[in-house]
């Protein structure tokens, strides 16, 4: 059998398949939502397989895989396989001026966010890669207009604003901030922030997690589904949006989830703990024994 036989042959049986569990007490897996799989067609998909294998290959033989993240936010895995190494949460520390992305940063949102009540915002960011149609784009932009609450929405998309509905900009311009890119990590530490509407990816939710954030789960690809998992059954501290018959989001879903957690308090209490644990965990316990741990054994080995 070609090698793009057997490639094709292993994304027809994952397909196919029920959820999988890859290491005892970790979470199931649903194999659809396995990176080369949730995205793009068959060509596409068998680029990203190749590519995650040879990645997974050159892992072989190796000692240590140093990871952002922390013992307690996923011991089972860690259990199962020792050779990982967790030193995170790693963020740096926030300095005003200096650069943290790539796209230009509009900081008005920081005076924007100073105006707001505490834990009143709703922060809604999909990173620099997710990309919507615009049924689902409208349905967004009309749950945060029907919510009436105060939000900030970095969206690289269009500036100009002919994408969203019409009349959107000027009707919420009184409680809702839109920009084209935003501070994340500064935007998350604000006492303003009451919950992230996010695509789950790893770097949001480290970064949610660490700021006492609790979360909408909104993933759209690879690893995001899992987090999600994380964060919704394990942690408990978000929830997730459950699509309609036409793959979309509406606008009732969005506004339901969002006001429902926004009036959770144990989901803030459990979000609070998180957060705290992993203070701990990079300033006195397992992630610092593990970084000290390993910088030792380096000396050792020079």
């Amino acid at each position: 059998m070609a090698r793009d036989d057997k490639i094709s042959g292993i994304i027809g049986l994952l397909h196919n398949r029920s959820a999988i569990q890859l290491a005892p007490n970790t979470p199931l897996v649903d194999p659809s939502h396995f990176s080369w799989l949730c995205i793009g067609d068959t060509m596409e998909q068998k680029v990203i397989y190749r590519y995650v294998r040879q990645f997974m290959k050159s892992l072989e033989g190796v000692e240590w895989v140093l990871c952002h993240s922390s013992y307690e936010l996923e011991a089972a895995t860690f259990d199962s396989f020792p050779n990982l190494l967790p030193i995170g949460p790693l963020l740096p520390s926030i300095q005003h001026g200096q650069p943290t992305s790539l796209w230009t940063v509009d900081e008005t949102c920081l005076e924007w966010l100073n105006k707001q009540p505490e834990c009143s915002v709703i922060y809604v960011s999909f990173g620099s890669l997710t990309l919507f149609g615009k049924d689902q784009l409208h349905e967004l932009a009309l749950a945060l207009e029907n919510l009436g609450r105060p939000f900030l929405w970095p969206d690289l998309i269009d500036k100009a604003g002919a994408a969203y509905p019409e009349g959107f900009l000027d009707r919420v311009g009184a409680h809702g901030k839109v920009v084209g890119w935003c501070p994340q990590r500064t935007v998350l530490a604000h006492p303003s922030i009451a919950c992230f509407v996010t695509h789950c990816g790893w770097n949001s939710t480290i970064e949610g997690i660490s700021n006492g954030v609790p979360f909408i789960c909104w993933p759209y690809f690879a690893d995001q589904f899992l987090n999600q998992t994380y964060i919704v059954d394990i942690w408990k501290v978000g929830v997730g949006l459950k699509a309609n018959e036409d793959g979309v989001f509406s606008k009732e879903e969005i506004k339901n989830k969002v006001e429902g957690l926004m009036g959770d308090e144990g989901m803030r209490d459990r979000v609070l703990k998180l957060k705290e644990e992993a203070i701990r965990s990079v300033t006195e316990e397992s992630s610092m024994e593990n970084l000290n741990g390993f910088m030792k054994a380096m000396k050792g080995k020079s």
